[in-house]
C-alpha cells in the first residue's frame, strides 16, 4: 500500500478532499498530516475523519530531524504540501529525492515565490489582467515554485472576476485534479 503524508498550514480544504478521495481506496492511504500551526482548521478537519496529526515548530523543521524520523518511520511514498506555507530546507528535500509535490493556485512560472499564496496570488493575477488563472501541481525544490511541473489546469477569466470569484474557482480546480494527479504519480510508480 502506498502512503501519502500531507502538510498543511490553514483550514485544509484540499487535504479533506484528498482524504475523502482516498477513504476507500485500497491501494493508498493517508499516513499523517503534519503542520506547522497548531490553530490550523485542517487540525479539526482531519480529527474528525479519523486521521493521525502532529503539529510541528520552526526548530523541528529546520534545525533537528524529527520531522524526517516520522516520515521514515511511517515509510511515505509521497509528500503533499497542501497550503503549506514554509520553505521546505535542502536536507529534507534531500531525504525524499523526487517525494515531495506542491500545489499553487495559479499558472507557474507566473505568480510563484515566496509571498504568493491564496488572495496575493489572485489579487496580482487580475491586477496584471491576465486572460486565464489556474492551478500548478509540481515537484518541490529548494526555492518556492520553482520546481518541475507535473501537471496544470487553466480556464479563462471573467471580465468582471474578483479574487474571492477567482478563488472559488481555482478551489474548484484544485478539488478535482489535486487527487487525481497524487494518485497517478503513486500507481505509476514515478515516486
Amino acid at each position: 500500500m502506498k502512503k501519502i503524508a500531507l502538510f498543511a498550514s490553514g483550514n485544509g480544504t484540499n487535504v479533506q478532499r484528498i482524504a475523502e478521495y482516498f477513504k476507500n481506496n485500497q491501494a493508498v492511504t493517508i499516513a499523517m498530516l503534519l503542520s506547522n500551526n497548531p490553530n490550523a482548521g485542517v487540525l479539526k478537519r482531519v480529527e474528525a475523519l479519523g486521521l493521525n496529526s502532529l503539529v510541528f515548530s520552526r526548530e523541528d523543521l529546520y534545525h533537528s530531524s524529527k520531522i524526517i524520523d516520522v516520515l521514515k518511520s511511517l515509510e511515505v511514498d509521497l509528500i503533499v504540501l497542501a497550503g503549506f506555507l514554509w520553505l521546505i530546507p535542502e536536507s529534507f528535500i534531500a531525504a525524499f529525492p523526487g517525494k515531495i509535490i506542491n500545489l499553487h493556485p495559479a499558472l507557474l512560472p507566473k505568480y510563484g515565490g515566496k509571498g504568493m499564496y491564496g488572495h496575493h496570488v489572485h489579487e496580482a493575477v487580475i491586477n496584471n489582467g491576465e486572460p486565464q488563472s489556474g492551478i500548478t501541481i509540481h515537484h518541490v525544490n529548494n526555492k518556492y515554485d520553482e520546481g518541475q511541473i507535473i501537471f496544470q489546469s487553466s480556464f479563462d477569466l471573467a471580465d468582471d472576476e474578483t479574487p474571492a470569484s477567482l478563488a472559488k474557482k481555482i478551489h474548484l480546480q484544485e478539488y478535482e485534479h489535486f487527487p487525481r494527479v497524487i494518485e497517478k504519480l503513486l500507481l505509476s510508480s514515478t515516486v
